[in-house]
């Protein structure tokens, strides 16, 4: 597995998720490397929609494929994003995290569960001030852990999009185990 990327949170969601997809999957260990690779380019902060989280992932898994063709099975890619979601004629505030993994199956994507920001702390920003104002730091495990109470990590989000994007890519390829239901 390439992992565009070097944090920790980060490698140890993806193996989290190749271990848990794979293992569980195959009733049998596997084993599962995860390679960083550095990802060039200034720091930026959450997307700024689901869309933008969606296509910076692919861009950058994708990115990875080009580089190093052919040494990796795997190419991921994960993004955070804050959306807004309109509900009772207000715009509700999410931070969710998406991935993108490119394979021999071709790619997919997918996403973590979702957060709201609560209203207190967004009342009255616009787009572009909320992300300065969104809780948390990525040594204290991120905006999610922040908003959980560390009940949700960066790494276990990391690792539920990154399972359900594994999930979507390998739909009716993978066999499930022998007495689970399909």
């Amino acid at each position: 597995m390439c992992v565009a990327g070097t944090s920790a949170d980060l490698l140890l969601g993806v193996r989290e998720a190749c271990r848990r997809y794979f293992h569980d999957r195959l009733n049998r260990p596997l084993p599962v490397a995860v390679v960083p690779q550095e990802v060039e380019g200034p720091l930026r902060g959450l997307a700024r929609s689901d869309e933008e989280a969606i296509a910076l992932a692919r861009q950058e898994a994708r990115a990875l494929e080009a580089r190093l063709p052919g040494t990796y099975h795997f190419y991921i890619a994960a993004e955070f994003c804050i959306d807004t979601v309109e509900i009772d004629g207000r715009g509700r505030w999410f931070v969710r995290g998406w991935s993108a993994v490119v394979g021999p199956g071709g790619e997919a994507w997918g996403a973590s569960g979702a957060v709201q920001i609560p209203d207190r702390l967004v009342e009255g920003l616009t787009g572009d001030q909320l992300r300065a104002e969104v809780p948390g730091t990525r040594r204290a495990g991120g905006t999610i852990s922040s908003l959980t109470g560390g009940l949700e990590t960066r790494r276990t989000a990391v690792a539920l999009a990154t399972l359900n994007a594994l999930a979507t890519l390998f739909y009716g390829v993978l066999e499930a185990r022998p007495g689970l239901p399909r």
